[in-house]
């Protein structure tokens, strides 16, 4: 069996890589090589390699832009499915916006603004994809995207589609129902409100302003490392661990964000993932909350 010639096959030839470094689609710029890499350019073809990796018993990820992942320096076995631009439609209907999963969530929200669509604002600087704002129900500055959703397409483990209503997504803080259940999210739907164009543009730059001011957009992160621990905040919890500013290898805690962990200085995923670690360790013992990390982890790390 030639699992690369089998996906080609479903694929295209251009569409499938080997050995792909994963450093090359993640926010930190980390990460090994995933035996196979692929880029489905519509829904059937995400159907059928899932379908084909189930039967083969190779084991399946799903990813957009990485912008919320750490993958471990020894890579990924099995397939990477990527979607992004190629499944990057965004539609508009009255005060509905259907976007395909790969869309870029600022992609979206300035469409939105462009249409004098309010709603989404919050959304224009998260650096993610749709599909991957749905799955952690993403949010910032007080809005999130269960606010704005109403309906999603989903491919289940099984390669049957499936809809989602709003109350079965079991959206919650940072959580949803697809962090469980296997489905890979297709497209969403989202209802927004008839606005001021002038008024979003002003909240959008306003939110901007805030971002530049606190976060460390100049350097490489997967956005915020840690959920926020209920009753606290994880920035505050760690900068009063004496933490700020912390290094292990090329890994630090930012020293403008406290719940940033940065690739500072050519730093491994190990480094990265130890950080982690450490954070978690020094609060748990100071202060006896466990914080779980935001940014999903994939492959094998050493503790």
């Amino acid at each position: 069996m030639s699992i690369k010639v089998d996906l080609e096959a479903i694929l295209g030839v251009n569409s499938v890589s080997c050995q792909q470094p994963m450093a090359r689609h993640t926010s930190f710029g980390v990460g090994g090589a995933a035996d196979y890499f692929v880029l489905p350019r519509d829904y059937n073809q995400i159907m059928q390699v899932i379908t084909y990796c189930n039967h083969h018993g190779i084991r399946w990820y799903v990813m957009g832009k990485g912008t919320n992942l750490l993958v471990s320096d020894r890579g990924l076995r099995g397939v990477v499915i990527a979607i992004g631009e190629n499944l990057g439609e965004i539609r508009v209907a009255g005060t509905a916006i259907t976007a395909q999963a790969g869309a870029a969530l600022p992609r979206v929200s300035a469409i939105a603004k462009a249409n004098s669509l309010a709603g989404l604002e919050f959304a224009s600087g998260i650096p993610g994809s749709v599909g991957g704002a749905v799955a952690m129900n993403a949010g910032a500055y007080g809005g999130e995207m269960k606010q704005v959703l109403r309906r999603v397409l989903a491919l289940s483990p099984a390669g049957e589609f499936v809809t989602f209503t709003l109350e079965q997504m079991a959206l919650g803080y940072r959580t949803s129902v697809f962090q469980g259940n296997g489905h890979t999210i297709l497209e969403a739907e989202l209802e927004l409100q008839a606005g001021d164009r002038e008024l979003i543009q002003e909240k959008i730059n306003e939110y901007s302003r805030r971002r530049r001011e606190k976060q460390p957009l100049d350097k490489a992160s997967a956005g915020s490392t840690f959920k926020r621990p209920p009753g606290h905040y994880a920035g505050q919890l760690i900068e009063s661990c004496n933490l700020r500013g912390v290094r292990l290898g090329g890994a630090a805690v930012s020293e403008k964000h406290c719940g940033f962990i940065i690739n500072e200085n050519q730093a491994t995923a190990q480094d990265i993932y130890r950080l982690i670690r450490k954070v978690q360790a020094e609060v748990r013992e100071q202060h006896n909350v466990d914080l779980q990390p935001e940014v999903k982890i994939w492959g094998e790390f050493d503790d």
